[in-house]
């Protein structure tokens, strides 16, 4: 499984990025999708998923403000991310992995990673 991320840029406190993950073929309904991200000193964290059945996940800290999607034809996942505020600020890492779904925001559950992008968010 091969991940390319991208969408990452600067952002006023308020605004809005759209992250892409384009992942290989053969992805589509058979792993988990989601971004993940790591500030600064901090360990990497769960964002958001999107399983196998399409069932989304969110963490808390995002939930309300920020979307994702997929999009068969071209096997990619996409994170619309708005209302972004400082906290927001990282590099994010798109993921694929086939995790219980008891885990399924767990890192260590998935096995593929894209680049990182970053994401400013400023004040």
């Amino acid at each position: 499984v091969q991940l390319q991320a991208s969408g990452g840029g600067l952002v006023q406190a308020g605004g809005s990025l759209r992250l892409s993950c384009a992942a290989s073929r053969g992805t589509y309904g058979r792993y988990a999708l989601g971004w993940f991200r790591q500030a600064p000193g901090k360990e990497r964290e769960f964002v958001s998923v999107i399983s196998w059945s399409g069932s989304r996940y969110y963490a808390d800290s995002v939930k309300g403000r920020f979307t994702i999607s997929r999009d068969a034809s071209d096997n990619t996942v996409y994170l619309q991310m708005d209302s972004l505020n400082t906290e927001d600020t990282a590099v994010y890492y798109c993921a694929a992995g086939r995790p219980i779904l008891s885990e399924i925001r767990t890192v260590s559950y998935y096995n593929y990673w894209g680049q990182g992008t970053l994401v400013t968010v400023s004040s």
